[in-house]
């Protein structure tokens, strides 16, 4: 796969993943109230990162918004700073890649700094996904907490379909700036350097091949390991 096709790939990816954030973000399905040991409800709980929603049994919904902040158990409060983290650096991962792709006319034609800016923007994908997935898994791990504590009296709730999207776009931004990171380097000699392959994708990586230096080293250790058998040998 060639580094215009792969770039494209994890644009699109990363892409998708910022515009689920919000979907799952405006999904009031994080958590929902359990049916387990009811014999008769006639109601559902919902709840997300902002809102507590309710339905009847005519399927008519009731939703308000958490009062105060401050009032917020630490875990929400934390989960909501890493889902507007994560849409921040998806924003700028997306800004990054635009001018950063070698296929865009955005930045002119120096692949060096533009490689560099990609490089950025993958990274900035990969914390993208690092944060939504914090967030949607610490959120899940409070469900099942409470779900499997015989000594919580409270209304247990099940996983909603909002943190499901949640995972589905962590993995999308990860996968976006995977391949932004680790794609196909485009090689590069520079004149003079002799041995010295500039690799550019992403980062500038240098790779020095010294050959002579390998083999000079596997020579020494060959050498090192047959006198340290000779000694053993003569000891014995």
């Amino acid at each position: 796969m060639s580094q215009e096709i792969t770039e494209v790939v994890a644009l699109l990816f990363s892409f998708v993943s910022w515009v689920m954030i919000f979907l799952s973000l405006n999904n009031p399905c994080w958590k929902e109230s359990t049916t387990d040991g009811s014999v008769i409800t006639t109601s559902a709980i919902y709840e997300n990162l902002w809102m507590s929603c309710a339905s009847d049994s005519t399927g008519i919904y009731n939703c308000r918004d958490f009062p105060s902040l401050l009032a917020l158990p630490g875990n929400i409060q934390a989960c909501r700073a890493l889902m507007i983290t994560a849409i921040v650096f998806g924003t700028f991962g997306i800004l990054a890649t635009l001018v950063g792709m070698k296929c865009s006319k955005i930045g002119g034609e120096n692949y060096i700094l533009k490689g560099k800016i990609a490089g950025i923007g993958g990274v900035s994908f990969l914390l993208q996904g690092m944060c939504s997935l914090i967030s949607v898994s610490w959120y899940a791990s409070n469900i099942t907490q409470e779900f499997f504590n015989p000594d919580y009296a409270g209304t247990k709730y099940e996983i909603g379909n909002g943190l499901y999207i949640g995972w589905c776009s962590a993995t999308l931004a990860i996968c976006g700036g995977s391949c932004l990171v680790c794609g196909p380097p485009t090689s590069l000699l520079y004149p003079g350097w002799s041995g010295i392959t500039i690799l550019l994708q992403g980062t500038v990586y240098i790779t020095v091949y010294m050959h002579y230096l390998l083999w000079c080293n596997l020579l020494i250790s060959c050498q090192l390991y047959c006198a340290k058998c000779f000694i053993v040998f003569m000891c014995n």
